[in-house]
């Protein structure tokens, strides 16, 4: 069954419990059944669903994006704007805040939850400005000691004729050569979908974190079936070869954590996973405030170096 079918069957069920009378007592215990069997569905059908569906969960549209998670975990929420070079861009959202009372510095991509919004956020995809931004805020944190924490939600950095122009693949390699020299902690939430360098160049962090039903791939199922195939209608098949999921990116050491989703996704429940999510980004910051800056730096330089290795 495809995520389509179950969500489209999940919803008529609801639609039969919603018919049924809440007043009349004689139809308390077809509530409950009904109820009961909505969530079971839920829990038996989202634990075993194919890498395809998980990308198809990671891209729904309504899916939480960073604003939620910025207005659920953090407080005091000042934004910063502009790269200081060229402009503003709209796929990257940051700025200084406070968790549990620490100041810390937010960088997330940013999707629309309209049309219209999609077209000024660029559908997630940032420019070379974007980049520079999340490089600029990341150098204040450093200089004022504060811990980073990133959401990761794009499809991957936007490929078009300006942004070229604008040095977008110098703007990815520099945001990834600052991340990965930061001495302040950085704590990487993958939230939604995480695609090509467009996801990497924010994601150098000491602690990865990946919500249940999110992905992180070094590119789309359809671009990579485009490239291996020559036909992106080969899509569901790419995305069993990528091991793109949270499952399999823990087991493989790519992910330090997953988050657990509610059944129906994150967008079933969004309050579902704040508590999780503000008690792991706590644990880090604990962690990582008895660590010196240097040491901070050598974690995550160590992290990245041991993946990929294998015990012979």
């Amino acid at each position: 069954m495809t995520i389509q079918a179950i969500e489209e069957k999940i919803a008529e069920l609801t639609a039969q419990l919603e018919t049924l009378d809440q007043e009349d007592p004689k139809m308390q215990r077809l509530r409950e059944e009904l109820s009961e069997a909505i969530e079971r569905m839920k829990v038996e059908l989202y634990n075993d669903l194919d890498p395809m569906d998980e990308v198809y969960l990671a891209r729904h549209q309504a899916r939480p994006n960073v604003h939620f998670y910025i207005e659920g975990l953090f407080d005091d929420f000042l934004e910063l704007h502009g790269d200081r070079t060229y402009g503003e861009d709209g796929a990257i959202i940051g700025g200084v805040a406070t968790f549990n009372g620490q100041p810390v510095t937010v960088i997330g991509h940013v999707k629309g939850k309209s049309t219209e919004e999609n077209i000024r956020r660029n559908f997630g995809m940032p420019h070379p400005e974007g980049y520079r931004k999340a490089m600029r805020l990341a150098k204040q944190a450093e200089k004022f000691n504060r811990p980073i924490v990133t959401f990761v939600d794009t499809p991957g950095a936007y490929p078009g004729i300006g942004a070229e122009e604008r040095g977008q693949s110098e703007a990815i390699a520099r945001c990834l050569m600052t991340f990965m020299n930061l001495t302040v902690p950085v704590i990487v939430v993958v939230m939604g979908e995480g695609g090509s360098g467009g996801a990497l160049a924010i994601s150098g962090g000491n602690h990865l974190i990946m919500l249940e039903h999110s992905v992180y791939s070094v590119l789309s199922p359809e671009g990579f079936a485009s490239i291996l195939y020559k036909d992106a209608t080969k899509a569901k098949e790419a995305a069993r070869l990528m091991k793109l999921t949270s499952r399999d990116l823990l087991q493989l050491g790519i992910v330090d954590e997953i988050v657990k989703e509610p059944g129906g996704g994150a967008h079933a429940d969004p309050d579902f996973v704040l508590p999780a999510l503000r008690k792991s980004i706590a644990n880090q910051l604990l962690t990582f405030a008895t660590l010196d800056g240097a040491r901070v730096a050598q974690q995550r330089y160590d992290k990245f170096q041991q993946m990929g290795s294998l015990n012979v």
